[in-house]
């Protein structure tokens, strides 16, 4: 797939995650067993929502996509001390998952679009 694609895409799932996480945090950290943390869910929604404007909008999505990258390190970050606090583990593993599998879609398509740029 061609990085520029890729980065439309990911810009977008940064837009719907993003909305998800500021219009819903109660029903997330339902899901995810946690009882505080609802504030911080909104935060990393506007987080999301930034990156997502800054892919689809500038010209350059490079540094948009690293700030993904960013972002996924502290949503891994959170995640883990909510592994051991909450009692519905296997939601946290399935996010901490998605996170990872997103992280990994986030520093190829950084790095792809780096090298275009060199």
């Amino acid at each position: 797939m061609d990085a520029r694609k890729l980065a439309k895409a990911l810009g977008w799932l940064s837009l719907g995650l993003g909305l998800s996480e500021l219009v819903a945090p109660g029903a997330l950290a339902r899901f995810l067993g946690v009882r505080k943390g609802v504030g911080l869910l909104r935060a990393y929604g506007l987080r999301e929502i930034g990156a997502g404007v800054g892919i689809l909008t500038r010209s350059n999505p490079t540094p948009w996509v690293w700030a993904r990258v960013g972002g996924d390190v502290l949503d891994l970050a959170s995640l883990a001390p909510a592994l051991r606090q909450s009692p519905r583990k296997g939601n946290i593993a399935a996010a901490a998952a998605f996170v990872l599998g997103a992280t990994a879609m986030d520093v190829y398509c950084a790095s792809r679009l780096q090298q275009r740029s060199a």
